[in-house]
């Protein structure tokens, strides 16, 4: 008999092609455990589980706290099925947990919330041990500038202005209650929490902030660029490599 699986997930996107599933490559977090599951259970030729996860994480974006839910069919116990998927999962992605979940629990429906962590680094040495998880900045921005731009960032907005898909059919409302900026030494970390978030718009909020404290742009400015709708206003695009989803709320 079927039974719904809750899992929490870490993985490495460094050489992966992101987190859904495609067509042209198996290089693919969803693809991997995907693969992995249904040898387990032993699925027939040319059919797979389907893993359905909270979200989807770009190329070369990291995760600390994905959730996904999997049905699956087997008398294994949760320690058995667990101990199973990382043995043969690639060592860069890991199921941290695995639970029995009830039968209406869907990792992507019932999310209501989501961290995520931007993670830049300035300094006269390397980040040999962190390069994978960091983005290297050619100079110090201005943290205190960047909290202030971050202000204008929270609520509930249409976030057009921050979205990658100028073809995005569904609702541009979101509502970010919580950008936090620490810094510490070096390190410079932007905590993200909202109730979902948009193609890339975490990682062009980013870029946006950061262009605020390289000067480039008045922390005003956010509020004038969220309100015009329009991708071109807003900062670059931050690299993929510095971003990791860090929980996901239910």
């Amino acid at each position: 008999m079927k039974r719904n699986f809750k899992m929490r997930i870490s993985y490495d996107g460094t050489r992966y092609q992101g987190w859904e599933h495609q067509p042209t490559t198996d290089m693919t977090i969803q693809g991997k455990i995907e693969t992995v599951l249904s040898k387990m259970v032993d699925m027939p030729e040319g059919k797979v589980v389907d893993v359905i996860a909270a979200g989807r994480t770009d190329a070369g974006v990291h995760a600390k706290g994905m959730i996904a839910n999997v049905q699956l069919d087997t008398a294994m116990t949760e320690e058995q099925i667990l101990a199973y998927a990382n043995r043969y999962l690639p060592e860069d992605i890991c199921i941290d947990e695995l639970k029995a979940a009830s039968d209406r629990f869907h990792a992507r429906y019932n999310a209501i919330g989501k961290t995520y962590c931007y993670s830049c680094y300035y300094g006269t040495a390397k980040p040999v041990f962190d390069r994978k998880y960091v983005t290297v900045l050619e100079e110090m921005p201005d943290v205190e500038q960047m909290k202030k731009a971050a202000v204008f960032l929270m609520g509930t907005h249409d976030y057009k202005s921050y979205c990658s898909n100028p073809r995005m059919k569904k609702t541009t409302v979101r509502s970010v209650d919580s950008i936090r900026i620490s810094q510490n030494g070096p390190y410079i970390h932007i905590y993200f929490h909202g109730n979902g978030f948009l193609q890339n718009m975490v990682r062009i909020m980013t870029g946006t902030l950061l262009e605020v404290g390289f000067g480039r742009m008045k922390p005003e400015q956010v509020k004038e660029i969220l309100e015009a709708g329009d991708r071109k206003l807003a900062g670059p695009t931050a690299k993929p490599c510095g971003l990791c989803l860090m929980e996901v709320d239910y």
